[in-house]
C-alpha cells in the first residue's frame, strides 16, 4: 500500500508539472485576448494607418475573415498613393520635391525624430525613395502590384537610386537601423537589387560585440530594433516562418543579452526580441517565456493596455506596442499571408483624379 501510495504522488506530482506550464500559457493567450478587445473597441477611433498596421498583423496572426474589411481599405488608399507618385515620376524634379516636403513635415517631437530629419535632409531624394520602396513592397504583398500601371517605372526608379551607400552608412545605421534592415529586404523582394548581405555586414561592423556595452540607452535600442528587423523583413513581416539557420547569429546575440534586454528595453523591443525567436520557430527559448511575463506583468489594470516606458497609456500612441504584445502573447504557431487583395482590386487600378492626398499627408511617419 506504502508503494503504492507513493507511485501515485509521484504521478499526481509529475501530472501538476505538465499542468501548470499549459496553465500559465492560457493566460498569456487571455491576456492578449483582453488587450486585443481594447484595441477591438477603440479602432474606429484610431487613424487609418493605424487601423492598417493593427488589421495586418492581426490578418497574419490568425487568419480571420473580418479583418480584410479594414485591408482591403488599405489597399484602395495604398494603389491610389502609388498611382499618385507613378505618374508624379513622369514630370521632372517630382522627386526632388516630395522629398522636400517630407523633409519640411517631418516630425520634430523628439530627439529620435529630429536626427532622423536631419539624417534624411543629407540624403538628398531617399525620403522620397524610401516611402515609395515601402508602398511597393506594400502592393507585392497584397498581391496589388500587377494592378498598378506603369509600375515599372517606379521600380527602374528606385534602381537608379544609391541604397547601398545609403543602407550601410554607419551615421544612418546609428540611427535608423531597423529602416535599414527593412530596405535592404524590400529591394531584394521587388527584384530590384540585393543588398542583405551587404547591409548585414555593415551592421556588425558598426556594432561590434565590444561596442555594445558601452551604448546608451537610445542607440542599445536601436541595435536591438536593427537586429530584430533582419528576421522580421525576411519574414515578409509575419507572413512566413524564416530559417533559423540563416539568423543564427541574430538569435544567438539577443539570446546573450537576454538580462540587458528585460532590463533596458522598452515593450515594443522585448515583444519583437520575442517575436524574431517565434518566426524562428524557437519558442521553446527561455527569452520568449521571460518577454510574454514581463509583457503580462506590464499591463497597466486601469486602461488594460501596456503603457509606454514614460507610463502613456493613449490608444493610439500605443498600438505598436500592443499589438506586438498581442502577437508574442496569442501566438498560434501559424501565420497566414497577405491578405491578398488582387482579386477584389487587381483587376481594377485606383481612379486617379489629381492629387487627393495631400502631399506632405503621413510623411514624417516611419513606415513598418
Amino acid at each position: 500500500m506504502g508503494k503504492l501510495f507513493s507511485l501515485m504522488i509521484a504521478l499526481l506530482l509529475v501530472g501538476c508539472a505538465v499542468i501548470e506550464p499549459y496553465d500559465e500559457r492560457e493566460a498569456q493567450r487571455d491576456a492578449g485576448l483582453a488587450i486585443q478587445e481594447v484595441y477591438e473597441r477603440a479602432l474606429p477611433t484610431l487613424s487609418e494607418d493605424k487601423q492598417r498596421h493593427f488589421a495586418q498583423r492581426l490578418y497574419r496572426l490568425t487568419g480571420e475573415q473580418h479583418w480584410r474589411a479594414l485591408n482591403h481599405a488599405y489597399g484602395v488608399r495604398l494603389l491610389t498613393r502609388l498611382e499618385d507618385d507613378i505618374v508624379g515620376l513622369a514630370e521632372p524634379g517630382y522627386a526632388a520635391a516630395r522629398s522636400r516636403a517630407i523633409i519640411a513635415d517631418y516630425s520634430q517631437r523628439t530627439a529620435k525624430q529630429r536626427a532622423r530629419r536631419a539624417m534624411l535632409g543629407e540624403w538628398g531624394e531617399i525620403a522620397f525613395a524610401r516611402g515609395l520602396l515601402f508602398r511597393l513592397a506594400q502592393a507585392e504583398y497584397h498581391g496589388l502590384l500587377p494592378a498598378i500601371e506603369d509600375h515599372e517605372r517606379a521600380l527602374g526608379y528606385l534602381a537608379e537610386v544609391d541604397w547601398a551607400a545609403f543602407l550601410t552608412d554607419p551615421a544612418v545605421i546609428g540611427i535608423y537601423a531597423a529602416q535599414v534592415a527593412n530596405q535592404a529586404y524590400f529591394l531584394h523582394q521587388l527584384g530590384v537589387m540585393d543588398l542583405r548581405r551587404e547591409v548585414e555586414a555593415a551592421f556588425r561592423r558598426h556594432y561590434p560585440p565590444d561596442r555594445v556595452a558601452d551604448l546608451d540607452d537610445a542607440e542599445y535600442r536601436n541595435w536591438l530594433y536593427g537586429l530584430t528587423h533582419f528576421v522580421i523583413a525576411d519574414s515578409r513581416y509575419y507572413q512566413r516562418k524564416v530559417d533559423p539557420e540563416a539568423h543564427a547569429w541574430v538569435l544567438e546575440v539577443l539570446a546573450r543579452e537576454t538580462d540587458n534586454i528585460l532590463a533596458r528595453a522598452t515593450a515594443d523591443i522585448q515583444a519583437e526580441v520575442a517575436l524574431a525567436f517565434l518566426l524562428a520557430d524557437r519558442e521553446d527559448h527561455p527569452l520568449v517565456g521571460r518577454v510574454r511575463e514581463a509583457l503580462v506583468a506590464a499591463v497597466a489594470p486601469a486602461s488594460g493596455i501596456i503603457p509606454s516606458h514614460t507610463g502613456e497609456t493613449g490608444l493610439a500612441g500605443g498600438e505598436h506596442r500592443n499589438v506586438l504584445a498581442i502577437m508574442v502573447l496569442r501566438w498560434p504557431g501559424r501565420l497566414h499571408p497577405g491578405p491578398d487583395l488582387s482579386d477584389a482590386l487587381g483587376g481594377r487600378s485606383a481612379e486617379f483624379t489629381g492629387s487627393r492626398h495631400p502631399q506632405n499627408k503621413g510623411a514624417g511617419h516611419e513606415p513598418t
